[in-house]
């Protein structure tokens, strides 16, 4: 039998996702790739992988896409690690410079610049170091456990899932497992068993887990992400996707 190709984000957040994967017999069905959030994206665009655990702004460079779990990583109000950091009001920013490893969240940051607090500042892609404020007006989009332990050392900081919540009064989804090509539905009821299960235990790979000072990670994992991809996660999901469309 052909194995399923799968890319997975190698961020803290999917850990009980991977748990669950290397605990469960889908292991021996899949081959299995860890990645930055751009580079599960571009994996399945270019077909070398068929589900990826992607950043839903990407599919809208996938020709065909489909959702292939009930579960991804979402956040109902703030998610603790999507944020704008600023040494300014977001009102006064005359300079965003995006984060290189992120599609979702450069594009919520821009919706929720344009649609949410109505301003327009300079974007920077490739900023030499997009993580260092080169002076007071300039702020900068980072994701992930690069922003662990980082909300103290800003003036302004600004969670963009809870921000999006407040504009929408929605949950918001980051990333779904998302297939570019039909999946038999045998594996895809594995697949969802699979990541219950790394769910259901997560405590015991809290025991596995190096800890830190700076930041809660157990509150982080069993509260700020929310897993299941709820109905109001998926209506979330199509109506970002319709605000990128128009930037």
């Amino acid at each position: 039998m052909k194995k399923i190709r799968i890319s997975a984000v190698s961020y803290t957040n999917t850990k009980p996702f991977l748990y669950g994967i290397q605990h469960t017999d889908i292991i021996n069905q899949i081959d299995l790739s860890l990645d930055i959030p751009a580079d599960c994206a571009q994996k399945l665009i270019d077909d070398t992988v068929d589900i990826g655990l992607i950043p839903v702004a990407a599919t809208l460079n996938l020709p065909e896409w489909h959702l292939v779990s009930d579960y991804c990583i979402g956040a109902v109000g703030a998610v603790n690690s999507v944020f704008i950091f600023s040494n300014c009001p977001i009102e006064q920013v005359k300079t965003l410079q995006l984060d290189p490893e992120s599609r979702s969240s450069n594009n919520l940051a821009k919706v929720l610049l344009k649609n949410y607090w109505k301003l327009q500042p300079e974007m920077v892609v490739a900023a030499c170091d997009y993580s260092k404020s080169t002076d007071s007006t300039t702020a900068f989009v980072q994701i992930g456990d690069r922003t662990f332990g980082k909300a103290s050392a800003y003036l302004y900081v600004y969670d963009l899932a809870a921000e999006w919540t407040k504009f929408t009064g929605l949950p918001f989804t980051f990333a779904a497992w998302i297939a570019n090509k039909p999946i038999s539905q045998s594996f895809i009821n594995d697949f969802n068993q699979s990541l219950q299960y790394g769910l259901d235990h997560r405590n015991e790979l809290f025991k596995e887990m190096e800890m830190r000072t700076d930041f809660d990670l157990k509150d982080y994992l069993m509260h700020k992400i929310d897993y299941p991809l709820t109905e109001a996660k998926k209506q979330a999901l199509y109506l970002f996707l319709d605000y990128i469309k128009q930037l």
